[in-house]
């Protein structure tokens, strides 16, 4: 549900508003970005990679005003440098998106993955979210506007795991937690600010999330062999599935980031398209921790 009846809450202008979105070059980021320009927002794009940057600021010319600087999300000192810029061009932040993600770079058994799979799932998609938050954050309290932050989750994670994706589902629980833990003090320091967290739904998301591995520094490649597995591009990720009897749909990554921005407008804690099989299995998952048993995972049958 929307946030409860606060006369102190003030709604969000969206025509007037600038937002910041991580990982906006490409993927859901990119389709969020879409949807906010089409509302009249002003769209600042931080990615890693300047040549999707650039890309996605000449395919949204003319949609509004949109423009790109590339940023280090694990790197404090190029967070600093992106809201410098982003407050010395607008003078203010009113919505953050912390979309950016990377998995572990192919998976596998919990015991396979290295420390340095670890270092990175967890510098891009916990410390990357964390620090963006401790950079913008004070400087939107500060601001006393309406606003709100997105914490891209998972619901490999948020809400139960993938066992074969270890790091990957850690990583983005811990994102659903904090962003938990985020909202309530937005609220309880009666700010104008408030928090979400999203789980992408609605089918297999084309983004770069498979492909990943492409933008990890050299210092946290792996030094053994790993999980033995590698990662795929969406394509072969979609084609594997479908090898193996499954049906696939697509995510359409338009609408959902017109559902994401309206969810952000009407101040959604979960945002997230389809949560009937979800429910089920958190009601299980609770179940069987009153129970002092392990919860079910993604996949698990039912019990019957």
């Amino acid at each position: 549900m929307s946030e409860p009846q606060d006369p102190n809450l003030h709604p969000i202008e969206i025509g007037d508003a600038v937002a910041v979105v991580t990982g906006g070059a490409s993927g859901i980021g990119k389709g969020i970005v879409g949807a906010l320009l089409r509302r009249g927002a002003t769209v600042v794009i931080a990615d890693i990679e300047q040549s999707a940057i650039d890309d996605t600021v000449r395919e949204m010319d003319g949609h509004g005003d949109v423009w790109g600087m590339q940023t280090d999300i694990t790197d404090e000192h190029s967070v600093k440098a992106l809201a410098d810029a982003v407050y010395d061009r607008h003078g203010k932040v009113d919505l953050l998106y912390n979309n950016a993600g990377v998995t572990s770079g192919g998976g596998g058994k919990p015991w396979q993955q290295e420390p340095n799979d670890w270092r990175w799932c967890f510098g891009v998609n916990v410390f990357g979210t964390a620090i963006c938050t401790s950079e913008f954050v004070p400087r939107m309290i500060e601001g006393g506007q309406p606003g709100h932050i997105v914490n891209t989750s998972s619901g490999d994670g948020g809400f139960a795991p993938v066992p074969t994706a270890s790091v990957y589902a850690a990583s983005k629980a811990a994102v659903s937690c904090f962003t938990e833990a985020l909202h309530h003090n937005l609220v309880s320091e009666q700010t104008q600010l408030r928090a979400s967290v999203f789980y992408p739904a609605g089918g297999l998301q084309r983004t770069g999330l498979f492909t990943a591995q492409r933008n990890r520094p050299e210092h946290l490649q792996r030094v053994g062999e790993g999980t033995g597995r590698k990662s795929m591009t969406f394509d072969e990720m979609k084609a594997l599935l479908e090898r193996a009897g499954r049906e696939v749909k697509e995510a359409d990554l338009d609408a959902q980031g017109d559902f994401v921005v309206q969810q952000t407008l009407d101040r959604t804690y979960i945002i997230t398209m389809d949560l009937r099989d979800t429910v089920d299995l958190l009601h299980r998952r609770a179940d069987a921790i009153g129970n002092l048993e392990v919860p079910p995972h993604h996949g698990m049958p039912k019990m019957t």
